[in-house]
């Protein structure tokens, strides 16, 4: 007669080393998945001007200066006289882009004042931004203190935006007037070119926000446009007058190179008459 080494309800002893050894196991594995684990960070600063701000004032910058009709004065040689633009925002991004202009209607920018025949005077009456903002439904409320004293009731109800509109805007009042260096008399002046930019930003029930304006390009949503690249038509012949905005070649830099002057006697042959080497 045999008897049973073990009963069948007492555990194999290899099942429990295993079991064992597999939370073990579990165990180890689980604390290095969790030493694995992390997180990254990125450092973003911002500058003290906005850049929507800056490419408004830029935009309307460029919108007067080409309000400006130099060609009066084109094959002359002139001197930009910026002294009048003072502390006016973006004064070096005006006073270049005059410059710019003043190249392509024409004119030949001397450096100094003495080596000039005409001198060309600008300034600035305005230069700046406003914004003003729409919102229909229930505004931001701020509750009194006497009524939030219990704890029960926050501070303040949020806004609740069935449409909301920001429009933004950039203004430029400018102004330029030419004379004749020696003599002092009046030649030319340009009236006054106030030129206006624009951004529009609008959300509709909470999705936006839908961005229009003269510093975009179509109707972009969250910073994307949404209609694809416009692409320009054929503007036409234009003759030589070139927008600020527009690309332009006026003259090729080779035309600017002087030509070597041959030295030796070879240079005295070529010099005397009929000395062509025939």
């Amino acid at each position: 007669m045999f008897t049973a080494d073990a009963s069948p309800s007492e555990p194999c002893p290899r099942y429990c080393w295993t079991s064992s050894n597999a939370q073990r196991c579990c165990l180890v594995l689980g604390v290095l998945l969790c030493s694995l684990v992390g997180c990254g960070t990125t450092r973003t600063t911002s500058t003290s001007r906005t850049a929507t701000e800056q490419l408004l004032i830029s935009d309307a910058i460029d919108r007067a200066v080409t309000q400006l009709n130099f060609r009066v004065l084109a094959g002359q040689s002139v001197y930009l006289d910026d002294a009048a633009l003072g502390s006016a925002v973006d004064r070096q991004y005006m006073s270049s882009s005059i410059r710019q202009h003043l190249l392509a209607s024409g004119c030949t920018i001397s450096e100094h004042r003495t080596d000039a025949d005409f001198v060309v005077e600008a300034r600035a009456g305005a230069v700046g931004t406003d914004s003003h903002d729409l919102m229909f439904g229930i505004p931001a409320i701020q509750i009194p203190d006497i009524l939030a004293l219990d704890g029960t009731m926050p501070s303040a109800i949020p806004e609740v935006a069935v449409a909301k509109r920001q429009d933004q805007r950039g203004l430029v009042k400018l102004a330029v007037f030419a004379y004749h260096r020696e003599s002092g008399m009046p030649v030319w002046q340009s009236g006054m070119a106030m030129s206006e930019s624009s951004a529009r930003n609008l959300w509709v029930m909470g999705a936006g926000p839908f961005q229009k304006g003269t510093i975009y390009d179509g109707t972009n949503f969250a910073g994307r446009d949404i209609k694809g690249a416009l692409v320009m038509g054929d503007r036409g012949d234009e003759g030589e007058s070139f927008e600020l905005g527009q690309q332009a070649s006026f003259a090729s830099p080779l035309l600017f190179e002087e030509e070597p002057v041959a030295e030796g006697p070879a240079a005295e042959v070529a010099n005397q008459p009929g000395g062509g080497g025939k």
